[in-house]
């Protein structure tokens, strides 16, 4: 029950520190007539940890960006691992304060008829980025190398076609000057099973639950096998992989963003300082009143 409760805070938590922006998280650490005094003190102080750090990461992601952007330099993030290992909830964090036009996300869906007739690779290609840009990819072309594997989506000549070429492919990346970077999301079996619960019983979670998530489920030795060969043949020194113990949801986010940032030698960019200047007003100018009839209702 304590581990379902702290599953539940920390959603809730989610949902608030995407709206904080004066950095204060001391009012947001309610306590729990479930628990002692002691755990209740040494709850609040984790949270208080976790916001602080996180924030001050993400300072620093600012200046990462700054540093792309002056640099013209190239970066693709790779985001794998199980259903609910917490791929979303760091991507989010990570992109929360920077530039949409400079940071995106690329979460593709399932390949459409026409699709599945390109090279395999095609799709991904096009959301690649451009110099000065960042792009995350939200599971990546390493579904060939598992859903599509395990679910038996890809033939065998496919699958081991995408191994010759992919390393390869990774290869071409970075002779383009493209920088990539892959995370693994590691989380045990009993994680994944309380993570599901936890959508299942929260309506505001239901939508992340598909069918192939509850067939993963019965499938985990399957997608045990799988990762353990992904991770064995794809692992090059060009584009190694990274696998970020997850089980703390928390302390993956902090420690993921960490070590994102030692993967670039960034430094802080030097602005101009920011004047904002005098409004030009006119004295024939008179504003309109905004008809009552197209005006939201203030409900709250």
């Amino acid at each position: 029950m304590r581990r379902i409760r702290n599953d539940l805070i920390d959603s809730f938590d989610e949902e608030l520190e995407m709206e904080i922006e004066d950095r204060t998280v001391a009012e947001l650490t309610g306590e729990d007539d479930a628990l002692s005094p002691q755990e209740v003190l040494k709850d609040k102080e984790y949270r208080r940890q976790y916001f602080r750090e996180l924030f001050r990461l993400q300072a620093e992601l600012v200046k990462l960006q700054d540093w792309v952007v002056a640099t013209g330099h190239k970066v693709v993030i790779l985001f794998e691992g199980r259903d609910a290992a917490g791929k979303g909830g760091v991507i989010k964090r990570i992109t929360q304060r920077l530039n949409p036009r400079v940071c995106r996300v690329a979460a593709l869906p399932a390949p459409n008829d026409r699709e599945r007739t390109q090279w395999y690779f095609q799709r991904y290609v096009s959301h690649l980025p451009a110099a000065g840009e960042i792009v995350l990819f939200d599971r990546s072309w390493y579904n060939r190398a598992g859903v599509e594997r395990v679910m038996g989506f890809c033939t065998d000549e496919q699958y081991e076609e995408f191994f010759r070429t992919v390393p390869e492919f990774e290869k071409m990346l970075g002779r383009s000057g493209i920088q990539l970077i892959k995370y693994w999301f590691s989380i045990s079996d009993e994680e994944q099973h309380l993570r599901f619960l936890g959508r299942i019983h929260d309506p505001l979670k239901q939508w992340k639950l598909s069918p192939m998530d509850l067939e993963s489920r019965r499938r985990w030795e399957e997608y045990t096998k799988a990762k353990e060969i992904m991770l064995e043949r794809t692992h090059i020194p060009e584009a190694p992989w990274w696998v970020v113990q997850a089980v703390d949801k928390k302390k993956a986010r902090l420690n993921c963003i960490h070590h994102l940032l030692q993967q670039m030698p960034y430094q802080e960019t030097e602005h101009p300082a920011i004047v904002l200047p005098e409004r030009v007003r006119h004295e024939d100018y008179v504003r309109n009143p905004v008809p009552q009839d197209i005006v939201v209702p203030e409900i709250y």
